[in-house]
């Protein structure tokens, strides 16, 4: 038989599984919008690295940690790992044939 504190931690697992599926819902939009962003450089002749707006992404993200209590340097991590991806993504549709 579970004991109360069980019944809690799996009441607080649950809600943590909530906020994931939220997390990646909302990693997959900023993903889809990255190709939205992909397609109109590839139709307007704009270069794909925007060194200026990587900055840009990165120094709000240290901020938001800075006022959140979450470490800046894992949230510069976490974001060279997210513009990773979405540069990944893309390159392969600026370079697809239109």
């Amino acid at each position: 038989m579970d004991s109360p504190s069980d019944d809690g931690l799996e009441i607080l697992r649950a809600k943590l599984d909530s906020i994931d599926m939220r997390f990646l819902e909302e990693l997959r939009a900023r993903i889809d919008t990255c190709v939205e962003i992909a397609h109109y450089k590839r139709e307007n002749d704009v270069g794909m690295m925007q060194p200026h707006r990587i900055r840009i992404v990165q120094e709000r993200a240290a901020r938001f940690g800075d006022e959140h209590g979450i470490s800046q340097d894992f949230l510069r991590r976490l974001y060279d790992l997210i513009i990773e991806e979405t540069c990944r993504v893309e390159d392969v549709v600026i370079g697809a044939a239109p």
